[in-house]
C-alpha cells in the first residue's frame, strides 16, 4: 500500500535514519538554516548510518537559495602524494579493502565547513554536532539493514588492521539487530571538531592523530595530504527540460550522467507511467548515459570533453535520443560502478533547500577504523584505474570518479525539488525513475518512492549484469521487456539494492512535501 507524502510549513528533513532527521529537524526548530540543519544530520548519519557513510568518506552540496541562486560544494578528496603507481607494484588493481585502499583524503568534513560558511551559520558546532557526539558515546541500537550488513561484510572486514573487530564486533560476532553499537572515540573526535573547528579535521592535533593512525595501518596518507586539502565551490551542471532546469554535480561525480538521462528521456516521451515506454525508455537512455560518463568522466584536470558543454549541445543531445531504439533494448552489459551512499535533504522555512550525498563507497569503506579517533576511512580511491591514460588514472593528487551525485530542480512554475539516494551505479536510474514519475506523471512524490524500481548493471557482491525489476509492476511488463531484449531478473519488492531515496518538494507558497524510502530506516521529520 502507497504511504501519504507528509506535508508541513516551517521546515523538513528527509534521511535515511530516523535519528539523523529528528537531528536536523530539532536544528531548524531551533532558528537554524536548511544548511545547518543538513549538517547535523549528515553527522548524525556519520554515527547511526556507519555502514554507508562517515566522517572519513567524501561528500558533495547542491543547494537553492530562495533569490534564486543556486550553488555547490564538492568535497572529494584527492589521491596522497604517495599514491602512485610503484606503490602498487604488486597489484594488478588497488585492492577494494584494507590500507592500500585507503589513498585518498576524506573531503566530508571540509564540506560541511564549506557550506556553513557559504550560507552563514547563528548556531554553534557544539549544538550542530549534539546529537551525532550523544548517539555515538551512549549508544545507538542497530537497524536490521545496518545489521544484515555487517554479517556480509563480516569475514572481509573483521581481520583488518585497526579497530573494526572491536567496535563492530565487540562480542566476537557482527552486531545484530537491537544490539547497541557504541563508538567513544567516534564521539571524542566529534567534540574536537566542535570545539577547535572543523578544520581541526585537516590541521592541528586531531588531524596529526588521523595521520598517526593512517601510517601505522599502513595507508599512504599523510599529515601534509590532510593539510593541503579544501572543499571547493563549484558551478552545477545543469540542463533544460520540459517546465524544470535540473541541477547536479560537476564531475568527478557521474552527475552528468543522471541529467543526460532525463534529457534524453524528455525528447523520447512515454505514454503511461511505469508502463513499457516509460521503463524501456529510461533504460536506454540510461545506456547511452552511461557510455558517455565512463568514456570521458573522472578528474576534471585530466577530461577532454566538457559535461557542461554536452548538456548545452542541443544537437548532441537531439542525436543520442534518436539513437535510442524506441522498440527493442541495445547491446549491454557495459562496466558498472560500485558503492553505498546516504542521500539526505532539508528545507526551511525562508526557502533555502539542501541536496545533499555523503559516503565511505563500499560499505564501511576501505574497513580501516582508525583506533586513535574511531573514524571509518573510505576506499574511494579503489575505483581509479592504475594503467592506462582515461581521466580516471591513478597519480598523485588525482581526483577519483564519484558515483555521488545530489539531485535538484527548479520548476517553471516556482517550486524547488531536492532528490537523491544512495546505491551506486544505481543512483542516476531511481533519481529518473522518482522524477519522471512525480513530475512528468503527477504521482504523488511518496509514491514516486515508494513504487516498484529497476536497475540496469551489477550489484555489491553480485557479477550479473541483468536489468534487475522488482516485484509490482504490472505482470505484463516483465513479459514486454523479456520480448524487446532486456535480460529481466526480477528481485522482491522494497529491495535494498534499489537504493534508498528520498526527496523534499518546496511550493512557492511555502509548502514542504517529503518522503523516504520504505527500504531504508528513514523518515520525514517536520516542522
Amino acid at each position: 500500500m502507497m504511504r501519504a507524502t507528509p506535508r508541513s510549513l516551517r521546515g523538513m528533513v528527509s534521511a535515511p535514519h530516523h535519528l539523523a532527521a529528528q537531528a536536523g529537524r530539532d536544528v531548524l526548530a531551533e532558528g537554524g538554516s536548511a544548511v545547518e540543519a543538513a549538517v547535523a544530520t549528515a553527522a548524525c548519519l556519520a554515527v547511526v548510518y556507519p555502514h554507508m557513510t562517515g566522517i572519513g568518506g567524501d561528500g558533495f552540496w547542491l543547494v537553492a537559495e530562495p533569490d534564486g541562486r543556486t550553488w555547490a560544494i564538492d568535497g572529494c578528496g584527492a589521491a596522497a602524494m604517495a599514491a602512485d603507481r610503484a606503490l602498487y607494484r604488486d597489484h594488478a588493481t588497488i585492492p577494494w579493502r584494507g590500507a592500500l585502499a585507503a589513498n585518498t583524503v576524506a573531503g566530508t568534513v571540509a564540506g560541511w565547513q564549506a557550506a556553513l560558511a557559504q550560507s552563514g551559520a547563528s548556531l554553534s558546532l557544539d549544538r550542530l554536532l549534539r546529537d551525532a557526539i550523544h548517539h555515538a558515546r551512549t549508544g545507538v541500537a542497530v537497524t536490521a539493514g545496518g545489521a544484515q550488513i555487517a554479517a556480509t561484510v563480516s569475514a572481509a572486514l573483521r581481520d583488518l588492521p585497526g579497530d573494526y573487530a572491536r567496535i563492530f564486533e565487540p562480542e566476537g560476532r557482527p552486531l545484530a539487530e537491537g544490539d547497541l553499537l557504541r563508538q567513544p572515540a567516534l564521539a571524542t573526535s566529534l567534540e574536537r571538531l566542535a570545539g577547535e573547528g572543523l578544520d581541526g579535521f585537516y590541521c592541528g592535533a586531531l588531524a596529526q592523530d588521523i595521520a598517526a593512525d593512517l601510517a601505522m595501518l599502513g595507508s599512504p596518507i599523510a599529515a601534509a595530504d590532510l593539510a593541503a586539502f579544501a572543499a571547493l565551490p563549484v558551478e552545477p551542471l545543469a540542463v533544460d527540460i520540459t517546465g524544470a532546469r535540473l541541477f547536479n554535480l560537476p564531475p568527478p561525480t557521474q552527475g552528468v550522467a543522471s541529467l543526460l538521462i532525463l534529457a534524453l528521456f524528455d525528447r523520447l516521451g512515454a505514454g503511461m507511467c511505469d508502463g513499457f515506454d516509460h521503463v524501456h525508455r529510461l533504460v536506454e537512455a540510461t545506456k547511452q548515459a552511461f557510455r558517455w560518463r565512463d568514456a570521458h568522466v573522472g578528474d576534471p584536470a585530466t577530461m577532454t570533453a566538457g559535461a557542461q558543454a554536452l548538456l548545452d549541445d542541443k544537437a548532441m543531445l537531439d542525436a543520442m535520443a534518436a539513437a535510442i531504439d524506441p522498440d527493442h533494448a541495445a547491446p549491454w552489459p557495459h562496466p558498472p560502478a560500485l558503492g553505498d551512499t546516504t542521500w539526505f535533504g532539508a528545507a526551511d522555512a525562508r526557502g533555502q533547500v539542501v541536496s545533499c550525498i555523503q559516503s565511505t563507497y563500499f560499505e564501511f569503506g576501505s574497513g580501516l577504523v582508525l583506533p586513535r579517533t574511531g573514524i571509518t576511512w573510505q576506499n574511494r580511491g579503489c575505483s581509479f584505474a592504475l594503467d592506462g591514460d582515461g581521466p580516471n588514472r591513478l597519480h598523485p593528487g588525482a581526483r577519483p570518479f564519484h558515483t555521488l551525485n545530489p539531485a535538484l530542480a527548479r520548476f517553471a512554475d516556482g517550486r524547488v525539488m531536492a532528490y537523491g539516494t544512495m546505491g551506486g551505479e544505481g543512483q542516476p536510474q531511481t533519481q529518473a525513475a522518482i522524477f519522471t514519475r512525480h513530475a512528468q506523471f503527477g504521482q504523488p512524490l511518496q509514491a514516486a518512492i515508494d513504487a516498484p524500481r529497476w536497475l540496469l548493471g551489477r550489484t555489491w557482491g553480485d557479477q550479473s549484469t541483468t536489468l534487475k525489476i522488482e516485484a509490482g509492476f504490472d505482470p505484463a511488463l516483465y513479459e514486454q521487456l523479456r520480448a524487446a531484449g532486456h535480460a529481466v531478473e526480477t528481485v522482491p519488492g522494497w529491495s535494498s539494492m534499489m537504493g534508498h531515496a528520498g526527496a523534499i518538494l518546496r511550493h512557492p507558497g511555502g509548502l514542504l512535501e517529503g518522503a523516504t524510502d520504505p527500504r531504508s530506516d528513514g523518515m520525514v521529520a517536520t516542522w
